[in-house]
Formats: structure tokens, sequence, C-alpha cells
């Protein structure tokens, strides 16, 4: 979450400073240029911590050891499955399996 609100923040900021030299005259590029750099510089400078929790929550869902996230539907086919087996011990899933080529 902390990572989609920095750049939440980063992209307002530099469509504010895009906005603002457009409408100063400094044409289209070099509007988009100084909105890109404006808009780092003051993420950079003002908002560290904001920063640093995005860069942490990006590190921790690439790390290797990271749990998996998963969907609705797979939470609820899971469920499913735990249900079965509850009920029926003696029945096999494996539908996690490559299907078999022939």
């Amino acid at each position: 979450m902390a990572f989609w609100k920095f750049t939440a923040l980063r992209l307002g900021l530099v469509a504010v400073f895009f906005a603002a030299c457009y409408w100063l005259g400094l044409g289209l590029i070099l509007s988009a240029i100084a909105g890109a750099v404006l808009g780092w510089c003051v993420t950079y400078l003002f908002f560290r911590d904001m920063r640093d929790a995005a860069a942490r929550s990006v590190q921790q869902r690439f790390h290797g050891n990271a749990p998996p996230t998963r969907n609705r539907a797979e939470l609820d086919d899971a469920g499913a499955e735990d249900s079965l087996l509850d009920a029926h011990p003696d029945v096999q899933i494996d539908n996690d399996r490559k299907p078999r080529r022939n």
C-alpha cells in the first residue's frame, strides 16, 4: 500500500508541476521534463519516510521468502478442496500437478 501511495503522490506532483510549467509557457516537452525532475526532487527531499516505506514494501514483495499472494478465486477453491477432504478423506485432489502428455 505504501508503494501505491508514494507512486500516486509522485505522479500527482509531476502533473501539478507539468501544468504549472505549461501554463508559464515553457512548451510541452520542456514542461514534461521539468515536471518529472521537480516531482522527483520534491519527493526525494521532503518525503523520505514515505519513500523508505515504499521501498520496504517492494523489497518484501519480491523477496524469495515472501508468501504468495492469492486472489479470491484461489482462496475459494482451496476452501472447497479442504472441505471436500474433510468430508471424504479417501478422495485425492491433484489438480496442482501438470497434466500428462500422451
